[in-house]
């Protein structure tokens, strides 16, 4: 729905481009509230109330904007979708990283990550054809298809919520809030970086359509550069996962920056609707090793019992970035032109595989450490184990050899005194 939002205010309502942009931002805004609320949501009540008040709450709203007609009504409404639709967000990941092995996350993940955009890629055509018999009855159907997926999860997925989250503590009785995340250094510079890359990412729906404009290509031509993305997501996801999930999480999101920094970077030499694909192309396949190996990062970072506000922070990085790449791409590209947004674009990608390098340095040295700690532990309780075994038996050894001393010397006090009994 928020893909054809846009559409709907200027084409249907009459609205101008100022408005629709506002009302974008507003409700890019309302995902960013969202993002921390349904964390902390998602720990205290649970996985499973909070993805249904989420996607009850969805069905709602969104349904309600299809019939609101006023201005200040339709940015208010906005900003509540943006709200709904994201809170479900960190409920979902943390109840991923509840029920999957660790081994198995990146896996996991990637193959969420997959259903997403194979989704995407048909709801978007349904909608255009859809929205062809009025916008009400796209908003209706996106409200129906929302509600009987809410029906689904109350009917068939049960919590997922390790025991003691509901106090916001763990087996060791430390509690855990928002002022835990925000400290936790590790996790905000993994924070502090996703925010790079989906800065990134979102110029590809925001700056790419303006650039490809300026060159003269029209939207049937940024749609067949853009259906790149989803073509290749949708082939290469499950098998380039394959190849990367049990490999340096730091290294391959290393990678994946120079990749799509890089990738947008080329856009500045493209002038044709393949140039434009195969910038796409590289760009893509960042995407594809980021996203997975970015969220089983995430649940690895994150304690057991604050998996929904660490994830929740998470999803607030790609809410902030949608709120602010458009206007930050957009202010480049008028002051500056195209070819210095892609060339920032190569220098951010770059920032942010340094950044990750750097981090996956320090993740490395740390758990170098604890296996140090782990083993010397083990091998301390093994000696002690093996050295009060020992003083056990040898314990026994001389209580054993004090009895039969005992019983051998009375052995022989007793044949003495019968020999001399027997003598006498």
């Amino acid at each position: 729905m928020a893909t054809f939002l846009a559409m709907y205010l200027t084409v249907e309502r009459g609205y101008s481009a100022t408005f629709a942009g506002l009302v974008g931002a507003l409700h890019g805004l309302g995902g960013a509230v969202s993002a921390v609320v349904a964390g902390v949501l998602t720990d205290r009540l649970g996985r499973r109330p909070t993805l249904l008040v989420a996607q009850a709450s969805t069905a709602v709203t969104v349904a309600v904007l299809g019939f609101v007609q006023d201005p200040v009504a339709i940015a208010a409404v906005a900003f509540l979708v943006g709200m709904t639709t994201n809170a479900s967000r960190p409920a979902v990941q943390a109840m991923m990283a509840d029920i999957v092995a660790p081994e198995d996350r990146v896996r996991a993940f990637s193959l969420n990550y997959w259903a997403i955009n194979l989704g995407f890629a048909f709801s978007a055509m349904a909608a255009g054809l859809i929205a062809r018999n009025g916008y009400l009855t796209l908003f209706l159907a996106d409200a129906g298809m929302t509600l009987l997926c809410a029906l689904i999860v109350f009917a068939k997925l049960p919590e997922s919520r390790p025991e003691g989250e509901s106090t916001g503590r763990g087996a060791g009785g430390e509690a855990v809030g928002l002022g835990t995340v925000l400290r936790d250094r590790r996790f905000m510079a993994l924070v502090a970086l996703t925010y790079l890359l989906a800065t990134l990412f979102q110029q590809g729906y925001v700056a790419l359509p303006v650039a490809m404009g300026t060159d003269g290509l029209s939207s049937a031509d940024f749609g067949l550069a853009i259906a790149t993305n989803g073509v290749l997501i949708v082939v290469l996801q499950l098998p380039v996962t394959r190849l990367i999930e049990h490999r340096d999480p730091a290294r391959l999101l290393v990678i994946a920056s120079l990749l799509t920094g890089y990738g947008f970077g080329l856009t500045a030499f493209a002038g044709s609707v393949g140039m434009y694909a195969l910038a796409v192309a590289v760009w893509t396949l960042g995407e594809i090793i980021s996203s997975p190996t970015q969220m089983g990062l995430v649940a690895r970072l994150s304690p057991v019992h604050g998996r929904g506000r660490y994830q929740g922070m998470n999803v607030l990085a790609w809410s902030l970035a949608s709120l602010t790449a458009p206007l930050a791409g957009g202010a480049v590209i008028d002051r500056y032109g195209a070819p210095t947004l892609w060339a920032a674009s190569a220098v951010v990608g770059t920032v942010a595989a340094v950044g990750y390098a750097v981090l996956g340095r320090r993740l490395r040295a740390e758990d170098q450490a604890e296996t140090v700690e782990t083993v010397e532990a083990v091998e301390a309780a093994g000696t002690k184990g093996a050295q009060v075994e020992c003083a056990r038996v040898e314990g026994a050894q001389v209580e054993g050899a004090r009895v039969e001393g005992a019983q051998v010397e009375g052995a022989q006090v007793e044949g003495a005194q019968v020999e001399g009994a027997v003598a006498g």
